[in-house]
């Protein structure tokens, strides 16, 4: 995946928004004004960052050498995914749509409503 691909990918997914708040190589990517991911652009290597439920943080980290604890995160609900090593394309695609749903499943019933029970294209 590169990074067209991966950014095609995320704002297709419904209600997905982006912006740099912090800088202009941090691009930042929300749901309902809620963040759900991080890609730096200036860095050498692929990564997303992306919020996990705890329990399968731990397991991710455990079982593909690509995940890693987010630098700068709280590390019991962020991991950083490396693309392009050994989880495919697919994988990464359900921890996207799994960090969307983690965020969703903490707003106001209303607003989940929008989303029923999973994550949808656009």
């Amino acid at each position: 995946m590169n990074i067209e691909e991966l950014h095609q990918y995320c704002m297709s997914l419904k209600g997905t928004t982006e912006s740099f708040p912090f800088d202009d190589v941090s691009l930042v990517l929300k749901v309902e004004g809620k963040m759900f991911a991080l890609v730096p652009l200036d860095r050498p290597e692929l990564q997303i960052t992306l919020k996990c439920d705890p329990e399968k943080a731990v397991e991710l980290r455990e079982h593909y050498s690509c995940v890693e604890p987010a630098y700068h995160f709280n590390k019991k609900y962020w991991n950083t995914i490396y693309l392009n090593r050994e989880m495919h394309d697919e994988v990464v695609k359900k921890w996207i749509r799994h960090s969307i749903e983690e965020v969703i499943k903490k707003l106001p019933n209303a607003v989940k409503n929008k989303y029923g029970n999973a994550v949808t294209e656009k």
